[in-house]
């Protein structure tokens, strides 16, 4: 071939002529081009080729130059194919023109086979496969080859923009039988002496990273480590009890045949002068506490003082009260709700927080985001492309860009103008530059296929100039063959963000309010009848979602509450009234009814979380849809049990001093009940308080709420309860009705005044018989104490071999409420989505005019530093399983040198002539000479307001006027981005992992370099709490368990039973984390919200059993006959003293309110709270009834007299009263 023959078409590029004759010797303009253009190695050569040929080569290899001249080597091997193909003298050898095409001037050459041999194939494309740009790598242009035949292949095919003729490159091996002989040029690998590339663009220049470990988890097998600890020292414990238990049936089987031999050698009849002993009726009393315990006298007398006052001025307590939350309630004039994400769940003081601030400060906020899936809804998975699709398409991105809010604003003014004019709208669409018209029904199919293979095409180029990646424009295109099968088809319209709360801010949210709209009203059905499926997201749409959730949940939990209150009500009335007296006289319900006090007892909780918002409302405490909706349901929850033993322990004095007044009684009720409510919520309010010290202000504020809410409905209680008690009781003894107090019932009796109609034990009634009959002595018996400790024990093992598996995050789905449009927009996002979320690594505070700064961050030039910062980007995505991160990083400062390269010289030109294009020293790969300070200010500035163009790729403007911020003035460049891409993220654990790795690679590029660097993209802030959540939940739920231990040991006076409380209330935290493990409730933020929860209920239902055990009471004592003694006496006691209040007044109301939780449309609600607070429910009340008796008759500490049963004469002569009420037959009987 040589010389050109005219062009095949008007617009068609010149097609070389056939020529077969002899080589020709340049002359002139010809060799001076070729050998500035080719290399001093044409000097002494013949040409196959004209001075016409070789200007058209230097057009072409300019073009292609820019991103070829940041590798020496590839750039050589690439000169050297196409400048061998076009003038080797030999030509005839490797090339043969298999036919032709008439052309305007004669016949021009239309296709041919061109022979190279394998080893320069292979070096070529080994130095080329791995040259990266902005937004991708040489290879994505050239057809994403995997060999040089692809490579090879790509060059040659004939396309718009590419050949114009087809080159055929057949295996040598096939045509050198016809003559033919591969061309064997010299090629450079790209790690060559003289050539050698930058490592960003080849790996074999790299130096070494350093191995990373990759962290693995300890097993043994498929268990971890723990886990199967935690198995075999269990299967240890029960071996050791299994055989304790052999050998002490053998011992006493043993001891037993010992016995009767020795009788059998006795007379059986006792001597006269035998002395047979009284018969001891109730052996237990013989080991009742005879201590006082200085500080629960204290807190009796104060407690009976309290309750005495606030019963006999009923009236002015209640008043005074509701003056005090009045005052507490003006707080509300400040009242805020805070909703936006990032304030709730991200530490002001965290890094995350402060980089991300530090990014809007200097980059803008990052982007907003409308997206949309296409996918085939009539067979899912399918093909989505067609070409009545792709014109639907264009008439609706048509439609969207027409859109206007009432007040005008369409997308032009919002959406983000890289150039200025056009927007951001990343769609298979801008392959046609958003022009329907180019769409034709023959080609669009390959044409697709082109603009994939040639983004950087003229015509593939979108209106915003940057690139398409063809994973961000088609969904699922890495499992499908051919690129128009691809199943789904992704639209991105990126948005402009603006500091919150901003004028700005708002106009984008209310134009992304039509186009949600828009797409929900009409897109969808649209796109329905079309047989396709429409999903989609927009910025706005996650938290309208997630507030539809909230009103949602709102209603459950006032259903919640209201079941409470209702079972509050009748489990209230129902107290010391036996079913047959409610048969016999029906009046007797309406004037025994408590529907009053649960009334009250809702009005109190109500008050005290109004208190507490107001309070904490004033110091500047903002509330959260957490504390709104989880607060009222904890303080009932916390409440209702201490109205219950309020109200229970009244009915017992009632029996045992009816001729008391009513205060003395209240009195009396209070001051024995007090101080178990002052352990309860002194131990609850400790265990809140210390979420307070979590940085993030979800958690922070509501521990303060919740504290603040508890210890005022604890106060408010034994106040203002008690005065509605002492009101409710006078009314009780003249028979007036309840809710109608001025109704009188004149035939009925009270029931302190006696009567065979009422049930005299104590208030006893169903429940409270069958604690103190059956399960009380059934729990207490030596052989069910060992099969109960062994069982809680192994429920405690499986908690502990469950822990491993505790999942960390929290699912977006999760959070949205069922039915939602997101949900399919997730699951798309999730299947189809190719391309993982941007990561910027942001560099700060680091002076890169100058060049010591310069060789820290660069990674195309020989001085750049060894691990500079793009160096150790390049090398970790090449490891990108365990770096997360992927393709190329957007180098602004290589692309801006290599935008001075004077080689390249439709770049940077100044008055017509090329910048640096005669400098001394020469523009050169070891920085040396190039800008510094205000030289490089001046440039870097030009450099940013340049347009991106075909000829210049390299320029600023659109890839970059974001990215760099300069200070003219104090001539440096705080801040800086280098942008890359994730890999893509499924799951919680791989947005948790990538967030880690990124964090890594930061802190080791800014250690080893001496720079500031950090990692920012937009989800980093919610998943820095996984960096720490772990350590945080154990060190909270641990100072709580210290300081539960500290108090329950003071109030109760016992080391040893403050250590069973608090070793009981770890066992049920842990027994819960093994039940989210099996329930899949992930650990997050709100999690650590609901153990805190779980911590404070534990101890309220263990605090009251362990007090009674501690002070138990004597006229209960006394019932528990021959059987029991000592330290089994007490806990009998305490069963059956408070157990019928803890499992009605605790475990069933909390119990009812959970259920009701079951039925919310919100993933979230039943996930995070209705699966962890109904185990807190089933595991609390199964080790406080099951556990805490058996193990506080084990080992439970030495009692104390209880004041409120060592009454001197009166309390004597009460109790005898009491006892001569009882019926004979059950006093004295045996039965328990």
């Amino acid at each position: 071939m040589r010389g050109h023959c005219g062009s095949e078409g008007t617009w068609d590029p010149p097609l070389p002529c056939p020529y077969n004759g002899p080589a020709v010797t340049p002359q002139g303009q010809l060799k001076k081009k070729l050998i500035n253009l080719c290399g001093t190695e044409w000097n002494d050569k013949d040409l196959c080729c004209d001075e016409d040929q070789v200007d058209a080569l230097r057009d072409n290899l300019e073009m292609i130059n820019p991103l070829l001249s940041s590798c020496p080597a590839c750039q050589k091997n690439f000169y050297t194919l196409f400048c061998t193909f076009t003038c080797s003298p030999d030509q005839s050898q490797f090339v043969n023109v298999t036919s032709t095409i008439k052309t305007s001037e004669g016949d021009g050459v239309a296709s041919l086979d061109n022979l190279w041999d394998k080893e320069f194939g292979i070096t070529f494309f080994e130095s080329c496969k791995e040259v990266k740009f902005t937004g991708g790598t040489l290879a994505d242009i050239f057809g994403s080859p995997k060999t040089y035949h692809d490579l090879l292949k790509y060059l040659g095919t004939k396309r718009l923009g590419g050949s114009p003729f087809q080159i055929n490159f057949p295996p040598p091996a096939d045509r050198e039988r016809d003559g033919m002989k591969a061309i064997n040029p010299i090629s450079r690998p790209c790690n060559d002496a003289e050539y050698r590339c930058a490592c960003v663009d080849c790996s074999k220049s790299c130096p070494t990273l350093p191995s990373l470990e990759e962290e693995e988890a300890c097993y043994v097998g498929v268990l971890p480590c723990l886990s199967f600890a935690s198995i075999l020292v269990y299967s240890i414990f029960v071996v050791l009890v299994i055989g304790g238990l052999g050998g002490h049936i053998a011992y006493r089987r043993h001891a037993r045949r010992q016995n009767e031999r020795m009788r059998l050698l006795q007379d059986s009849a006792p001597s006269d002068d035998e002395d047979e002993g009284d018969v001891v009726h109730n052996a237990g009393m013989l080991d009742r506490p005879q201590r006082n315990y200085k500080i629960n006298s204290l807190c009796d007398t104060g407690f009976s003082k309290l309750g005495g006052l606030c019963a006999k001025y009923p009236l002015i307590t209640i008043f005074s009260t509701l003056i005090v939350v009045g005052i507490l309630s003006l707080g509300w004039i400040r009242f805020e709700v805070e909703t936006d994400p990032v304030r709730l769940w991200v530490s002001r003081d965290s890094a995350a927080a402060k980089e991300k601030a530090f990014f809007d400060e200097n980059f803008g906020p990052f982007y907003r985001t409308e997206q949309v899936f296409i996918t085939n809804s009539t067979h899912p998975g399918q093909p989505v492309l067609s070409y009545d699709t792709l014109r639907w398409w264009f008439e609706i991105e048509s439609a969207v860009a027409q859109l206007a809010t009432k007040d005008g604003i369409t997308l032009q003014d919002v959406c983000l103008k890289p150039l200025g004019k056009d927007c951001v709208v990343q769609s298979v669409t801008g392959y046609w530059q958003g022009n329907v018209n180019k769409v034709k029904r023959d080609g669009w199919q390959d044409h697709i296929r082109t603009c994939v293979d040639s983004p950087l095409d003229d015509e593939c180029r979108p209106l915003f100039q940057q690139p398409l990646n063809k994973n961000i424009v088609l969904g699922g295109v890495e499992q499908r063959d051919d690129i128009i099968d691809t199943p789904a088809l992704v639209v991105t319209w990126v948005v402009n963000n603006y500091a919150q709360g901003s004028e700005q801010e708002g106009r984008a949210m209310a134009w992304e309010s039509v186009a949600k709209d828009y797409l929900n009203r009409y897109v969808r059905g649209a796109a329905e009848s079309r047989g396709l499926q429409l999903s989609f997201s927009t910025e706005i749409s996650l938290e309208e979602e997630l507030s539809q959730t909230s009103n949602t949940d709102a209603k459950i939990v006032v259903i919640s509450y209201i079941a409470m209150f209702i079972y509050v009500s009748f489990a209230l009335g129902s107290a010391g009234m036996s079913t047959k007296a409610y048969l016999k006289n029906p009046a007797m319900a309406m004037v025994h009814s408590k529907f009053t006090l649960g009334v009250a007892g809702i009005i109190i909780v109500i008050l005290s979380v109004v208190a507490s918002v107001g309070l904490f409302s004033a110091a500047g405490v903002k509330v959260t849809l957490i504390i709104a909706e989880v607060i009222p349901f904890l303080v009932l929850a916390i409440g209702v049990d201490n109205i219950f033993l309020i109200v229970h322990e009244l009915e017992r004095v009632n029996q045992s001093h009816p001729d008391e007044e009513v205060d003395v009684r209240i009195a009396k009720a209070l001051g024995r009940m007090g101080p178990s409510i002052l352990l309860s919520a002194l131990t609850e309010t400790v265990a809140f308080v210390l979420g307070v010290f979590v940085g993030m202000p979800a958690v922070k504020n509501f521990a303060i709420y919740a504290a603040g809410a508890v210890v005022i409905n604890a106060i408010l209680q034994v106040t203002m309860f008690v005065a509605v008690l002492a009101l409710n009781q006078r009314r009780v003894e003249s028979n007036r009705i309840d809710c109608f107090p001025f109704i009188r019932v004149n035939q009925i009796s009270s029931i302190i005044r006696g009567g065979s109609d009422f049930n005299f034990e104590d208030g006893e009634g169903p429940l409270q018989r069958f604690i103190r009959k059956v399960y009380a002595p059934g729990l207490l018996n030596r052989q069910v104490k060992v099969a109960i400790i062994t069982l809680f024990i192994g429920f405690f093992a499986a908690g502990i071999a469950l822990l491993p598996t505790v999942p960390l995050g929290l699912d977006q789905k999760i959070a949205i409420p069922k039915g939602s449009y997101l949900i399919d927009y997730f699951t798309d996002l999730e299947t189809y989505l190719s391309t993982g979320p941007p990561v910027y690594f942001v560099v700060r505070d680091a002076n890169i005019t100058e060049r010591s700064q310069q060789q820290a961050i660069c990674g195309r030039f020989s001085t750049c530093n060894e691990f500079s910062l793009s160096t150790v980007l390049a090398q970790e995505a090449k490891r990108s399983n365990m770096s997360y991160i992927t393709g190329a990083s957007a180098v602004w400062f290589d692309d801006f040198f290599l935008w001075l390269n004077p080689d390249v010289s439709d770049c940077c030109t100044e008055g017509g002539e090329v910048c640096f294009d005669n400098r001394d020293p020469a523009w050169n790969v070891t920085l040396t000479g190039m800008p510094e300070g205000k030289e490089f200010v001046y440039y870097v500035e030009k450099w940013l307001a340049s347009p991106t163009s075909v000829k210049c790729p390299l320029s600023g403007k659109a890839a970059y006027g974001n990215a760099v911020v300069v200070d003219e003035k104090a001539i440096t460049i705080p801040a800086s981005h280098f942008q890359t891409f994730h890999t893509p993220l499924r799951t919680q654990a791989d947005f948790i992992s990538a967030y880690a790795a990124a964090r890594r690679i930061a802190e080791e590029v800014s250690s080893n370099q001496d720079i500031d660097v950090f990692p920012y993209s937009k989800f980093y802030v919610f998943f820095d709490q996984y960096a720490t959540i772990v350590q945080l939940t154990g060190t909270l739920i641990g100072a709580a368990l210290g300081l539960i231990f500290l108090i329950t040991s003071l109030l109760l006076g016992s080391l040893a039973t403050g250590l069973i409380i608090t070793t009981i209330v770890g066992m049920i935290i842990v027994d819960i984390l093994g039940t989210m493990a099996v329930a899949q409730v992930s650990l997050n933020a709100l999690t650590l919200v609901n153990l805190i929860i779980c911590v404070g209920i534990s101890v309220e239902f263990c605090a009251h059993i362990a007090r009674a055990f501690m002070f138990p009471s004597k006229t209960v004592m006394e019932k528990a006959k021959n059987k029991f003694r000592g330290r089994d006496a007490r806990a009998w006691t305490a069963l059956v003293n408070v157990g019928g209040s803890v499992f009605t007044g605790i475990t069933i109301t909390k119990f009812v309110g959970v259920c009701v939780l079951a039925f919310t449309r919100s993933k979230i609600f039943e996930v995070y709270y209705f699966r962890i607070w109904l185990a807190l429910v089933v595991w609390a009340a199964l080790h406080a009834l099951v556990l805490l008796p058996v193990a506080l008759s084990l080992v439970g500490g030495d009692g104390y007299i209880d004041p409120e049963s060592d009454g001197g004469l009166d309390e004597d002569l009460a109790a005898r009263r009491y006892r001569a009420l009882l019926p004979e037959d059950d006093y004295d009987s045996d039965e328990y």
